[in-house]
């Protein structure tokens, strides 16, 4: 009987991920290395860690076409004065939110589904427009699912800090910031109606008012531990799907808990599991609506051998349809 080290060993060929049941799509990467809209550096530099840890080739991998876009010019700090200190740098946070927004709608209108890359979460403001646009145009709206730690549903008028990245909900919703929330000269965005919040666990007295003021739809992080994961997410995308040509994804990272995902710039303990936030992206690889997707808040200046951006591009393959089996 020949020794088993030395028989042949079979040819394994692993199939691609499009003949286990995934649809391959054709996949637009736009970098926004926006940090105008917080005050904790690094954010700017998220971006280039997600692409280090390969998210286009690991894209490809499971079968989708990707093309990087390159990165929507952004301002430098040390070169503007910040502005009024309700809403810091405002004016370079909307000029950048328009050149983004401009640049979804011209990935929509080529075909392709918008993958957008911050930065801050201000640029949610500008990738929100330019879906809503486009769609708005063909005679539909969208849904929106935003999935943080925090609402960034203030205003200048109740943000304790000025920070904008803890208003661009707000301005989607039309509640404040005139010059961002009128991009394309509409405003809301979104219907209230549409627009869901997953996973908060770290809202000031103020945004629980203008949540409630926004009528928007909540789950809190206490609705996923006593409901589940999964419950929690198909309600969520039933709602933002009603009446609706589908939804936009915007995840924040500071959901995760800074056990999963130390390199964020507000972190906040009692986040999602790592495996709560994968089944939550594998649900909504399911339901096949996503219309676009973006991932924020990736900092690796205080991140651990970038295992945040590592973890970022993981959760964005299970959204676009990578499977376990």
């Amino acid at each position: 009987m020949a020794d088993a080290s030395t028989e042949p060993k079979p040819n394994v060929v692993h199939p691609p991920q499009q003949l286990l049941g995934l649809v391959p799509r054709k996949i637009r990467v736009i970098g926004v290395p926006l940090d105008l809209g917080q005050t904790r550096r690094g954010v700017d530099m998220g971006p280039s860690a997600v692409r280090v840890a390969g998210l286009e080739a690991r894209l490809e991998e499971i079968g989708h076409h990707v093309e990087d876009a390159g990165n929507v010019p952004v301002a430098i700090a040390e070169q503007k004065k910040e502005g009024a200190k309700n809403a810091k740098y405002l004016k370079e946070i909307t000029q950048t939110c328009t050149k983004e927004a401009e640049l979804v709608l011209k990935t929509l209108e080529a075909g392709e589904v918008p993958l957008v890359i911050g930065g801050d979460h201000s640029v949610a403001a500008g990738t929100v427009s330019g879906v809503s646009e486009f769609y708005r145009r063909k005679g539909q709206s969208i849904g929106l699912i935003w999935i943080d730690a925090h609402g960034d549903i203030n205003t200048p008028d109740t943000s304790p800090s000025g920070n904008v990245h803890g208003m661009p909900l707000g301005a989607i919703m039309g509640l404040g910031l005139p010059e961002l929330a009128n991009i394309y000269g509409y405003s809301p965005k979104v219907a209230p109606e549409n627009c869901v919040l997953v996973g908060i666990r770290d809202v000031d007295g103020y945004e629980k008012e203008n949540i409630r003021r926004a009528g928007i739809e909540v789950f809190t992080m206490r609705d996923i531990d006593e409901r589940g994961m999964r419950s929690v997410m198909e309600e969520a995308l039933r709602m933002a799907g009603r009446g609706t040509v589908g939804y936009h994804i915007s995840l924040d990272m500071d959901w995760i808990d800074p056990e999963d995902a130390p390199g964020v710039g507000t972190p906040v303990r009692g986040g999602a599991t790592y495996r709560e936030a994968h089944l939550a992206m594998e649900i909504i690889a399911d339901h096949a609506r996503m219309l676009s997707f973006e991932i924020v808040e990736v900092n690796p200046v205080i991140d651990e051998h970038n295992r945040t951006a590592d973890l970022a591009v993981e959760l964005a393959l299970s959204a676009f349809g990578k499977k376990i089996l």
